[in-house]
């Protein structure tokens, strides 16, 4: 039958006022009796049993209640209740134990570890060392962040034949060790776990993991037995920098690992980076890289750096059928290569320039060779096929540069005989271009001519450009005087007409006299005069004629000296502006090159030089335009677009896609008053283009509103 909770209370509580102290025990036990769950009163009753004299019976109530509130959560009251338990029966083990869970669940670990020590202190008395140890390998393993402890209860788990605990123990303290950036302390535990399982995999596996993260290499290798370990360790080492102990025991796991294509690739490019191509070359097959067009692309790097350069061309013709962009992406492995493999290089882009030639596209052909010669520009075989190429497509341009890049290599080589056939076809077309001159004497030198200079002079005279007169350009700047037509002065035979002279090489000092402050490329009358009275004293001496010197020196020294400097300035005036042209030309077909081979960045230099050129602008100017509008950088793009509308467009259609573009960047930009003006003005042009009249609509309508 149910009671009256609160009037059975207020009756326990008028007993215990009146001092009748059992009376008011048995008043709250008969509440607690029907409502056990009822923990004041439960409270109420055990402080009632102390008063009494009865500690057992309060002791036994306590730990009941505290295990309901266990039971349904409510921990501190719990840990309150032991608290009170503990002063009643200090030495109950069993209270002892609960009270330390529950701390531990609490994260009141110094309290856990006080009752777990308490009960191993109390096992040791009665003799129960095992039961001592168990306490303390218990009171050690509270707080899972305190290793140093957990590592003291892994050791007396071992010594309790708990080898299982122990081993588990040891790998989830270095597995927390590690995740804390503490690989070397958890290699101490590790290793314990080693010894006490010497064969298992996971502890190996984890020692070698842990000896790669602290650096400790040494160990990791003594360790590293299968191939999971291996690779850890490989990477460890590639990680730490250490590439060539890494790529040992890379190509180890391949030995293992026969079979594994993405190892073998890393391999091959690790030793490539190491320049050992003939090591790389042991880990690619040709049948392997046919399966993926990279994958080949590797491999031809490592066969033609290894030699086998016909191996590597069947790849490449294959693959220039295969790829779309398959020219390309040969041309930039090609020039990857040339500065320390030409030949390997060239051996490829042989393949490229071959595909781009059969298909009458000359000019890619010599644009990728003209790049590959840029960065071998000593290796001859390239430049020689870029001048067949020149040649074959009618590139009269692009020829005369390449001959020009010939020459240069055949000089660096100290091919003096080549080198002196390109450089006077060189001079003879140009004689006003001093690096024609300069390349000239330098063949001239490497054939041991002993008077380079007086050899120039005299083809200057057979040459047909000797007595031009050009006039400078009209719009040269008005201080600029013209020079006059230098006169030709017919030498005595067998006396040299005029003398170039080296200062420095035939070792005649400078002069003071400002009059003779020549350049290394002017004549040095004096020098002609000294040249001219040796010859004639000779002539005197041998035909023992007595000749008057004085007249004939005094008639050649004041027309000698302006001659040919004369006409190198006048034929330089002359051909300036179809060089410049030459040159923006070059620089554009560069430019446009680098772009569609996605060096956009390198693109940007010969494409800002080309655009100096009228003739080049437009082209130029309006991809300029179009890469920092992709880039973002609104600014440059419109002031690139503006030089291209203002330049010569190719087509009137060219011509309005570039007003287009320019309006668009322009109201990007925020500058819509400037924007509708263009707009406007390609509307008037091209009529209804594109989108241009609702451009204008909205731009009307926003200007309309203020």
């Amino acid at each position: 039958m149910a009671i009256d909770r609160a009037a059975a209370l207020r009756n326990a509580e008028k007993l215990l006022s009146k001092g009748k102290l059992d009376a008011a025990i048995a008043a709250y036990a008969s509440v607690l009796e029907q409502q056990p769950n009822d923990w004041t009163t439960a409270n109420t009753l055990g402080d009632l049993y102390v008063r009494a004299g009865n500690p057992d019976r309060a002791a036994e109530l306590f730990t009941r209640s505290a295990a309901r509130l266990v039971a349904d959560g409510f921990a501190a009251k719990a840990a309150a209740l032991y608290k009170k338990i503990l002063k009643l029966r200090p030495d109950d083990e069993r209270v002892l134990l609960q009270a330390g869970e529950l701390a531990v669940s609490q994260g009141l670990y110094v309290d856990a570890r006080t009752h777990f020590a308490s009960v191993g202190n109390l096992r040791e008395a009665r003799g129960d060392q095992r039961g001592a140890s168990e306490a303390r390998v218990r009171a050690d393993s509270v707080d899972p962040n305190d290793y140093e402890r957990r590592m003291v209860a892994a050791r007396l788990r071992a010594d309790l034949d708990d080898a299982a605990g122990a081993l588990g123990e040891f790998k989830d303290i270095a597995k927390a060790l590690v995740r804390n950036n503490r690989a070397a302390d958890a290699l101490g535990a590790l290793r314990e776990a080693a010894r006490l399982a010497p064969d298992d995999a996971d502890v190996r596996t984890q020692l070698v993991t842990a000896a790669v993260a602290a650096g400790d290499f040494a160990h990791a290798r003594q360790t590293a037995t299968t191939v999971d370990e291996l690779r850890v360790l490989a990477e460890g080492l590639d990680a730490h920098g250490e590439h060539t102990d890494a790529v040992e025991i890379w190509r180890l796991v391949a030995r293992l690992t026969p079979g594994d294509r993405d190892l073998a690739l890393r391999l091959a490019r690790a030793f490539l980076e190491r320049g050992d191509a003939a090591a790389a070359g042991e880990f690619l097959t040709v049948e392997a890289a046919r399966e993926d067009p990279q994958l080949l692309l590797t491999t031809v790097d490592v066969l033609l750096q290894s030699g086998r350069f016909d191996e590597a061309v069947v790849l490449l013709r294959q693959f220039v059928k295969d790829e779309q962009d398959g020219r390309d992406q040969i041309a930039m492995l090609s020039c990857r290569l040339a500065a320390h493999a030409p030949e390997a290089g060239f051996r490829a882009i042989e393949v490229a320039v071959d595909d781009a030639a059969s298909r009458s596209n000359w000019t890619w052909a010599a644009a990728a060779l003209q790049e590959f010669s840029r960065r071998a520009p000593t290796y001859t075989p390239a430049l020689l096929r870029l001048v067949e190429i020149c040649v074959d497509g009618g590139l009269e341009e692009l020829l005369h540069e390449a001959q020009v890049m010939l020459s240069d290599a055949y000089l660096a080589l100290g091919s003096g005989a080549e080198a002196r056939a390109l450089t006077e076809d060189l001079f003879d077309r140009e004689p006003w271009n001093m690096g024609h001159v300069q390349r000239m004497r330098r063949a001239l030198a490497l054939m041991g001519e002993p008077r380079p200079d007086f050899a120039i002079a005299a083809r200057l005279s057979l040459s047909p450009h000797h007595d031009a007169t050009p006039t400078r350009e009209a719009d040269a700047a008005p201080t600029a005087a013209a020079v006059p037509a230098a006169p030709v002065v017919e030498p005595r035979s067998p006396q040299p007409m005029l003398v170039v002279v080296d200062d420095e090489a035939e070792g005649v000092p400078k002069k003071e006299d400002p009059l003779f402050a020549l350049s290394a490329n002017a004549i040095d009358i004096g020098d002609i005069l000294v040249e001219f009275e040796r010859d004639e004293a000779a002539s005197r001496d041998h035909d023992n004629d007595d000749i008057d010197l004085s007249v004939e020196l005094n008639e050649l020294a004041p027309i000698e000296a302006p001659d040919l400097d004369g006409v190198f300035e006048q034929l330089r005036d002359e051909v300036s502006k179809r060089s410049a042209d030459d040159a923006a030309a070059a620089d554009l077909q560069r430019a446009l090159v680098l772009y569609q081979t996605g060096d956009v960045e390198g693109c940007l230099v010969p494409l800002q030089s080309a655009a100096r050129a009228p003739n080049m602008r437009f082209a130029a100017a309006s991809l300029l335009g179009r890469i920092f509008r992709q880039r973002g950088m609104m600014a440059e793009a419109v002031d690139w677009f503006e030089r291209a509308a203002e330049a010569p467009a190719p087509t009137p259609a060219e011509a309005h896609a570039v007003l287009y573009e320019l309006a668009d960047a322009l109201e990007s930009e925020g500058e819509r008053a400037r924007a509708l003006a263009v707009w406007l003005e390609l509307q008037t042009d091209a009529g209804s283009f594109r989108d241009v009249a609702a451009r204008i609509d909205r731009l009307a309508k926003v200007k309309a509103r203020g």
